[in-house]
């Protein structure tokens, strides 16, 4: 066995620290040398870090917006799961839902104007048989919100909705305009009998944004958009109409009670007929629906009696518009209405309770304003109400309106005529008098399956003809012969599927004169449209 000698390994341990340290040097001395770009590097690299602190910052910011939207998404969801599995409430609850629908021009479209969250008060009458079935429901919601959302440049929730409608028409008679004909004129010699056509500027689009929660209240707003506003005068601009405003309006909802501000339909007056053939204007509009998109403000408040019936209290202030043609193209000049310096005022009072099970709807309403036609000729414009939405049965429905007033031609009375002159506005000794007028409509509506209905509507407007015989040699802003004009058409809406639709109706029309002679069109429409 050999014996450890500690001189050796000591010797041997020497060589080889000696050894390392030889092969260590030059490394050593290198990373002790000062590096002269040490400085430009250390700024290269704050500059980098730097960035990427900005980088995190937005992206940090961007992920708390995305955490808001989904918590107001999630919260959302809450509360319609909340109205699907509370129980079915109270006929009550969905009778402002069946009026709301009926202040659409059609009242399966969806609801772009009026009071109410119509998706809201509608969910409350339906009657799932299960829970399966709520949630099932809520699911296809969530699907449908996923897929339809319209990103808005705020962070509140934006909805688009319209229909796209294309009509085919044909005309018998000289009618006003043949594609939604309201009235007819005497046809000269030199004039067609008959027209043909077809058109998609009755196709309407609107745009609804939530908004926040204000002092306990929902706000919303709500716009919608036409392509009826005229024609360009230039070659083939009868395919490129021009786009109109019809109604635009602001709204805070609390429980009982709203506010609405903005351009709107009269409140007072607040049904129309169903047709896919008039759009554009209003169906029976200068035949007994007054019709008018005017500016307003007003107040509304429901007061529940029982747990089946409800009043709706309404009353606002108008623009009070006389239906008089504007005076220059760009710009506004007061009217005998605004030349009043005072409102237009008015209100409604509506009554509701359940009838066949179905909500059943009486409105009375009143509206006033004072109209100053220069050299001290003043006219008191004034207009009674009264509207009407009964079932009668599981298939059949009787709406409409009747109205008796004066100087009413802003809201589509007289065919428009708020007064009569014997010469022109402009002549201090011209003679001048509030035009009388009275009319309505009413429509039967049979529904004997989901998809399918039929509908009937007559409906006239009568100026008084003897104020109108005393003035029947005067100058106006209107054909001075006209004193009464009818309306009445039938047809059918099919509903192909929930968002497509079918339509054809007919027409008839009488616009008669003071001398009891008439002119008579006919109007057959065929309408299709796709609801988005």
């Amino acid at each position: 066995m050999r014996r450890f000698k500690p001189s050796v390994w000591m010797g041997k341990g020497a060589v080889l620290i000696t050894a390392l340290v030889l092969s260590s040097g030059p490394t050593w001395c290198q990373e002790s040398t000062p590096d002269s770009n040490q400085p430009e590097t250390l700024a290269q690299t704050v500059r980098e870090l730097e960035a990427q602190v900005k980088e995190l910052r937005a992206s940090l910011l961007e992920m708390r917006s995305d955490a808001v939207k989904n918590r107001e998404q999630t919260e959302e969801l809450r509360r319609e799961l909340q109205a699907y599995t509370r129980p079915v409430a109270p006929v009550k609850e969905s009778v402002a839902a069946n009026a709301q629908a009926a202040e659409s021009p059609v009242g399966y479209l969806p609801a772009m104007t009026g009071s109410g969250t119509i998706e809201e008060e509608q969910s409350a009458t339906q009657h799932p048989a299960s829970i399966e079935e709520q949630l099932q429901l809520l699911t296809a919601k969530v699907d449908e919100q996923y897929q339809t959302k319209v990103e808005s440049a705020s962070k509140y929730r934006l909805r688009l909705s319209g229909i796209l409608l294309f009509n085919l028409f044909n005309n018998r008679g000289y009618v006003d305009s043949i594609d939604s004909p309201h009235l007819v004129q005497e046809r000269n010699p030199d004039q067609a009998k008959g027209s043909f056509g077809g058109t998609v500027r009755q196709s309407l689009i609107g745009l609804e944004v939530f908004g926040p929660t204000l002092a306990g209240a929902k706000t919303r707003g709500e716009v919608q958009f036409d392509f009826g506003g005229g024609f360009p005068q230039e070659i083939g601009g009868i395919t490129s109409p021009l786009i109109r405003l019809r109604t635009a309006t602001l709204r805070m909802d609390w429980e009982h009670t709203s506010v609405v501000g903005g351009q709107d339909v009269l409140f007072f007056s607040p049904l129309s007929p169903t047709s896919l053939a008039s759009l554009a204007v209003p169906a029976l509009s200068y035949a007994g629906n007054l019709y008018s998109w005017t500016p307003q403000l007003r107040v509304e408040h429901k007061v529940n009696v029982s747990e089946r019936s409800s009043f709706l209290l309404q009353a606002g202030v108008f623009d009070p518009l006389t239906g008089e043609p504007p005076v220059q193209q760009f710009y506004r000049t007061p009217q005998a209405g605004e030349a009043s310096n005072a409102p237009g005022v008015g209100s409604r009072v509506a009554w509701s309770t359940a009838f066949f099970g179905q909500p059943l709807t009486v409105g009375v309403g009143g509206y006033y304003s004072r109209e100053n036609w220069s050299f001290g000729r003043v006219v008191d414009g004034w207009a009674g109400t009264s509207d009407w939405s009964i079932p009668l049965g599981s298939m059949f429905a009787l709406t409409g309106e009747f109205y008796r007033g004066r100087g009413i031609g802003g809201l589509g009375g007289a065919l428009g005529r708020s007064v009569l002159f014997t010469s022109t506005l402009a002549d201090p000794n011209s003679r001048l008098m509030g035009l009388d007028d009275m009319g309505g409509w009413s429509q039967l509506k049979f529904k004997p399956v989901q998809k399918l209905e039929f509908n009937a509507a007559f409906g006239q407007d009568n100026a008084f003809a003897d104020d109108v015989k005393a003035f029947s040699g005067s100058t106006r802003y209107f054909d001075p012969k006209v004193a009464r004009n009818r309306s009445e058409f039938v047809n059918f809406i099919y509903h192909a599927r929930s968002n497509l639709l079918f339509s054809m109706e007919y027409r008839r029309l009488r616009t008669f004169t003071i001398s009891d002679s008439h002119n008579t069109g006919n109007h057959i429409n065929m309408g299709m449209g796709i609801l988005f």
